[in-house]
Parts: structure tokens; sequence; C-alpha cells
């Protein structure tokens, strides 16, 4: 839901997006991780953020430097040197990379530029690659331009695909409680 007026995200529905999610993991019997860049953490702050959510979350990689996109996550230092952090390539291995390190069989990745620096023509201000890996099958990517409304903004917009994609991926099936 957008405020009126603002163009600004509420974090209710966030949260509310992040409860389907885990909703989602709880009737499938998932475990959920991230490995997040741009949010530096937003997005499992969001899951972890509901009473319950340890039945549903197994981790978090927040891999803001590209040292700790390949310590942590495996994501090759030729695929940053050819394509940059901010890439299909870079998100699609963020997220590989969180399922393979941890005991999910989900993780979303996000890669992005949240400015208000940072931007080039190539990649502007608010460009965010997403990746989501599912146990079993190929990495999903999908990249997004936000309107340039300011770092929040474009934060809180990554957090809130992120969260809908990954409900996206497990069918928008929500039987069950966190």
């Amino acid at each position: 839901m957008v405020e009126a007026g603002t163009g600004e995200v509420k974090q209710e529905d966030v949260g509310e997006l992040a409860n389907r999610f885990l909703k989602a993991c709880a009737a499938r019997k998932v475990l959920a991780a991230t490995a997040e860049s741009c949010t530096g953490g937003l997005i499992i702050a969001a899951m972890t953020d509901i009473p319950g959510s340890s039945s549903m979350v197994d981790r978090g990689f927040v891999t803001y430097s590209n040292e700790a996109k390949i310590d942590m996550l495996g994501v090759k230092a030729e695929t940053l040197e050819a394509h940059g952090a901010v890439s299909a390539e870079t998100a699609g291995e963020m997220a590989a990379g969180a399922l393979a390190r941890s005991r999910a069989s989900i993780a979303l990745a996000v890669t992005g530029i949240a400015g208000p620096d940072g931007g080039s023509a190539e990649k502007p201000v608010g460009l965010v690659w997403f990746g989501v890996a599912v146990e079993g099958r190929p990495v999903h990517v999908e990249r997004r331009v936000f309107a340039n409304r300011g770092r929040d903004f474009i934060r809180r917009e990554t957090v809130r695909t992120a969260v809908s994609l990954a409900l996206e991926a497990l069918g928008n099936q929500e039987t069950g409680a966190p």
C-alpha cells in the first residue's frame, strides 16, 4: 500500500508481506535465508520482527562489500570484476551461495544502488537486482529500477519486492501460522 500523496510504502505492508511469506514457508516446512547488500539486513529484520519466525528463518547474510560476497557467499571474483556487484550475475550467485551455505530451501538476494551517490548511466540510483534460489530449481533473477525518491524509499521498495518475489516463488501458499 502506498500512503496517499507521498509515494512511500508503509512499513506495515512489508510486515504483512513478510508474515505471508513466513506462513508459506511454514506450510511447505521450509527455511528461508537472505543475502543482502543494499538493504543491509532489512529483509531478514522484517522476517525476524515476526514472533515465531525462528521456525522458518535460518539465517541472513549481510554482504555489503565485494569481499563479503566472495567470503560468505562464494560469489566469484571474476563475476564481480566482469559484471560488477550490481548485476544479474552477482545477484544469482548471491542467491545460490546463500542457499548452499545454509539449511534453507529458499534464499533471497538483493544487490543494488540505493543512492544518493554511486549511480551511472548504465547503473542508475534505484537499480536493484534480485535473486531467488529455491532448492531443486534454477535461480530466478529479476531487475527493477525504482524511482529515485531517496535512499530509504529505494531500500523499502527493495525489501517489499524481494519478499513479494519470494512469496511468488513459493506459489503464494500461505496456510499455517508462524
